[in-house]
């Protein structure tokens, strides 16, 4: 598959699905059917078909922005850079074959970030999930916010064009089950609620704004199948455009069975506001000196301090088996670097281990290359090469303050969890219960 350019429209078609290794996972408020979605399931006529071109993007849903300056699911959450054109062509699904003759019920999440506007809808799949499409659209819809406190009237025209495209897919899949969450950029601006009111009217699509420890729960669901099944112990960290969530989970007293119940080992959590996209606003992206990387660790730093169980968790990693396993477009651009990849490559970076020292050295490697060398970097680009440092001085942070001798990469997050979260709930649901309640007199 050709690298695809930075920004630009990505899906999985029918034809090419892609397979996730199973997860599982619990959760939550599931949206179904038409309620909240006014005309959605009415099928759709005369509409353009997606392109040859587009279609060939298939497992772009799983890279999230495949190719050149698109590191990771989680990267474009992380990115800023210019957005797409407003008048970009409608490039959805084609409607034949119906997707809901296949094998079992359809599910879709959608996850709107400070940046990124990303949905994946999937099947059941043995004991994962089938990806049938995808689509992720640079829409920043943070920009300005740490400074103004709401969303700029240009941000969120970006952001309804993207979410139409959304709901033009959803209509075409009809999806069984369905969650859409907006997370740190709509939590944070004082228009938030009022920005997903009009597009609940005027696109019919009702998103829900999740709090921070829904959202670190769901990123630990979407990673749970990459913790180390030896591993006492893991510090799951998110860097986010807006914000970064961290979760201790804590294995000592058992570990649960179902990889769908992985957050209930979550000892301790936390949310920073902090992101890459308010740090590179504070301290700048372009021209990073060693001097500006030490303060944005520094600054970064300040709000680790406040994370409970602190040093209750530097004690563990110092007598037992923990790991770092970071989701990520900063971890998996460093990745990319690590391997020397000419073009992002998913299924080389998603799962994979890095020492302690081949961070160290690929972080001093991406320190050292001016602006214009991240720009042309095909693991880095234009739209994230100011935004990568900000990024890496987060990860840095957390490194000093819990030192570990490795850290696992996870190309996967917010909407895989979202996933694994509704195809557990059905799935219990479904169970029959193997001590049903006596009838008569309770003897």
């Amino acid at each position: 598959m050709a690298a695809s350019p930075c920004g630009t429209i990505l899906s999985i078609a029918l034809g090419a699905p892609l397979l996730y290794p199973r997860f599982r996972q619990r959760n939550i408020d599931v949206r179904s059917g038409a309620a909240g979605f006014p005309g959605l399931l009415r099928p759709r006529t005369k509409e353009p078909s997606v392109t040859d071109s587009v279609r060939s993007a298939a497992a772009s849903a799983l890279v999230d922005e495949a190719g050149a300056g698109a590191p990771s699911g989680h990267a474009r959450r992380e990115r800023g850079g210019s957005p797409p054109s407003a008048h970009a062509p409608d490039q959805r699904t084609p409607a034949a074959p119906n997707p809901r003759r296949g094998r079992g019920p359809l599910y879709a999440a959608l996850d709107l970030g400070t940046n990124n506007c990303r949905l994946l809808i999937a099947r059941p799949h043995d004991r994962g999930f089938r990806v049938l499409d995808g689509f992720t659209r640079i829409v920043r819809l943070g920009e300005g916010v740490s400074v103004t406190g709401r969303l700029s009237d240009a941000a969120m025209e970006r952001t309804m064009e993207a979410l139409r495209q959304c709901r033009n897919k959803l209509r075409d899949h009809q999806p069984t089950r369905m969650r859409l969450i907006a997370t740190e950029a709509c939590r944070a601006a004082e228009n938030g609620p009022a920005f997903l009111a009009r597009v609940k009217n005027e696109v019919g699509l009702d998103l829900e704004i999740v709090d921070r420890r829904t959202e670190a729960e769901l990123a630990v669901t979407g990673c749970a199948d990459l913790i180390d099944g030896e591993a006492q112990g893991a510090l799951m960290f998110d860097i986010g455009g807006g914000s970064s969530e961290l979760a201790w989970l804590d294995f000592r007293g058992g570990r649960p069975r179902a990889q769908g119940r992985m957050s209930a080992s979550i000892r301790s959590w936390q949310s920073m506001p902090v992101g890459v996209v308010s740090i590179a606003e504070k301290f700048g992206g372009v021209d990073v000196t060693a001097d500006v990387f030490e303060a944005m660790v520094a600054h970064v730093s300040t709000h680790l301090r406040q994370f409970r169980g602190r040093e209750k968790l530097r004690q563990m990693i110092g007598t037992h088996k923990v790991h770092l396993i970071g989701t990520s477009g900063t971890v998996t651009t460093l990745a990319g670097l690590h391997l020397g990849l000419e073009r992002y490559e998913r299924q080389k970076v998603d799962g994979l281990w890095m020492r302690r020292d081949e961070v160290n050295e690929t972080m001093r490697a991406l320190l050292g290359m001016p602006f214009e060398r991240r720009v042309a970097h095909p693991c880095i680009g234009k739209d994230r090469a100011d935004l990568v440092l900000p990024g890496c001085a987060i990860f840095e942070a957390i490194r000093r303050e819990w030192p570990t001798e490795r850290v696992r990469v996870a190309d996967r997050g917010l909407r895989e969890g979202i996933l694994i979260s509704l195809m557990d709930a059905d799935r219990a649901q479904k169970r029959p219960n193997r001590y049903p309640r006596r009838q008569g007199n309770g003897q």
